[in-house]
Parts: structure tokens; C-alpha cells; sequence
């Protein structure tokens, strides 16, 4: 047998059908992640139009209908003032998610600018900003919005600011390494020697290439927003009752568990399961951005 005749092993190629096989698992849509972009979908209705999935008024009050069981006419039942659980909680999507879209987008935008700061800045500039952003990360968010509302006070404005206050360390910190990957490419060595200035370059090349993996990370993030903004409006410290708004009824729904349980499970299944599906979204675009079917 001459060398020619010895089988090499076949290596997949672009158009090789095991190459076509893992670019369809990649674009194959999991049925848990199906799951949770319809629960985002009705969510997502629930907090523009709730008046059309509403069954009542969330704030009219009946206090001889206080307390009463799931049943045809209250679906999750009512509160301690006869209002309609499930009407609630639909109106209740609205300020939950202009938390955690509103927090994230701040967020973003105070991280983008600290991270580009440190990464274009010089030596000083750069390692004061991270040797805060490292303070600021070895403090668990909810504990730093606390700190926050201390200094600024409290009501749905105050914790929108201070979820997003802690958020920032995590997206400056990746904008920053991703401005130095960037800024050593070729193609901005190139646009530097044609003669861009420096202010055209990051505008043009390192800015929109540093963004890049923000998108997934703040997919994935916008649900610690809304678990952390629940968090502290369970506290008190966010939108008063008798506002409709999840955290708020977890809180009081705790006070009344002895005389209906529903009224604390039902809030915290929301704010679980919303949490859950952003996250499952999240996680999904970040393995297809990877290119891998993990």
C-alpha cells in the first residue's frame, strides 16, 4: 500500500453535510427558548395594551369581595380590598419592565462612556476608573442600589437610577477591553495612517465594534434589573401601593399569607418566571453569537 492509498479522515468543510448538520442545530429554535419568547411576547402585550387582557379595574376596590379563592369570576382571586388579582398583575408587566428596559439603557450608556473613557484615556485615567469599577463590582448590586437610595431617596424614578448605577461597572469593564482589542486591529492602524482623526476612528471603527457585546449582555441582564427593582420595591423603597406593580404586591401579599397565600405566590411567580425567560433568551443569543450549539 503506497502512501497514497492510506484513508485520510474526512475534515468537514463549509458545505459538508456535518457542517450544514451544526449550522442548523445553531439556528434551531429549543423549545424552552420558544417557551420563553412567547411569555416575553404576552408580557410584552400585557405592558402596552393590559386594558385588553384586564378582565377589571387593578385599583377598583370591594371590600365585601376581600380575600376570595381563584374562581370564574377573579381567576387568581382578589386582595385584602376585593381588587382583581389577575387584573393586577397584567398591569403590573408596565412598570416592570420600564424598570428593567429603562435601568438596562442606562446602564449601558454610563458603562459605554466610563469603559471608552478608560480605554482611549491615559495610564492614569484608566487605571483610577477601573480600580473603582473593581470597588464598585466587589459590591453585590442590591447592596449598592441600597446605598444609592440612601443618597437620592426613594420612589420609581430613585430605583430606576440606582439598579442602573449598579449595573454600570459590569458593562464598562467589557467596553474597556473590547477598546483595546479594537484599537490594535488592523483596520484602525489603517484608518490612522490615511489620516482619520482620532475622533473620527472611534466614532467610526472603535466605538461600534466595542458595542458589539453589550447587546447579549444586556439581554441577559435586563432580568437582574427586574429581579433587583422588585427587590426593592418589596422593601418600599420603590413604586407605593396601591399602585399596581409586582414588587410592591410581593410585599404586601407577605402580610396577608395566613389569610390567602395566592396573594404572595402569584406576584413572585411573575417576577420568577420573567426573570427566568429573559435569561433563557439572553443565554440563547449569546450561544448563537459564539457559533457554537452548546
Amino acid at each position: 500500500m503506497t502512501a497514497l492509498d492510506v484513508p485520510v479522515a474526512a475534515v468537514p468543510t463549509a458545505t459538508s453535510p456535518t457542517a450544514r448538520r451544526r449550522r442548523s442545530r445553531r439556528r434551531a429554535i429549543r423549545p424552552g427558548v420558544a417557551l420563553a419568547a412567547v411569555f416575553l411576547v404576552l408580557l410584552v402585550v400585557a405592558a402596552l395594551v393590559p386594558e385588553w387582557l384586564a378582565p377589571q379595574d387593578p385599583l377598583a376596590l370591594s371590600p365585601d369581595g376581600a380575600f376570595l379563592p381563584p374562581g370564574p369570576g377573579h381567576l387568581l382571586g382578589t386582595d385584602q380590598t376585593g381588587r382583581d388579582v389577575l387584573s393586577r398583575i397584567i398591569h403590573g408587566a408596565r412598570p416592570t419592565l420600564i424598570l428593567g428596559l429603562g435601568a438596562t439603557a442606562l446602564a449601558v450608556t454610563g458603562g459605554t462612556l466610563l469603559g471608552l473613557l478608560a480605554g482611549i484615556g491615559g495610564r492614569f485615567v484608566e487605571g483610577t476608573l477601573m480600580r473603582l469599577v473593581d470597588v464598585a463590582l466587589a459590591v453585590p448590586d442590591l447592596l449598592l442600589a441600597l446605598v444609592v437610595i440612601t443618597l437620592v431617596g426613594t420612589g420609581t424614578s430613585n430605583v430606576l437610577f440606582a439598579v442602573a448605577f449598579a449595573s454600570v461597572p459590569y458593562y464598562a469593564r467589557i467596553v474597556r477591553a473590547q477598546v483595546h482589542v479594537v484599537r490594535r486591529a488592523t483596520y484602525v492602524e489603517a484608518a490612522t495612517t490615511l489620516g482619520l482623526s482620532r475622533s473620527a476612528v472611534i466614532a467610526r471603527h472603535v466605538l461600534p465594534n466595542a458595542l458589539k457585546p453589550l447587546v447579549v449582555l444586556a439581554t441577559i441582564r435586563i432580568g437582574d434589573a427586574i429581579a433587583n427593582g422588585a427587590s426593592l420595591s418589596f422593601l418600599g423603597l420603590g413604586t407605593p401601593p396601591p399602585a399596581a406593580e409586582w414588587g410592591s404586591m410581593l410585599s404586601t401579599g407577605i402580610q396577608y399569607i395566613s389569610n390567602d397565600w395566592f396573594m404572595l405566590a402569584v406576584p413572585g411567580l411573575a417576577i420568577t418566571l420573567t426573570v427566568l425567560a429573559v435569561t433563557v433568551v439572553g443565554r440563547d443569543l449569546r450561544r448563537r453569537s459564539e457559533g457554537r450549539a452548546s
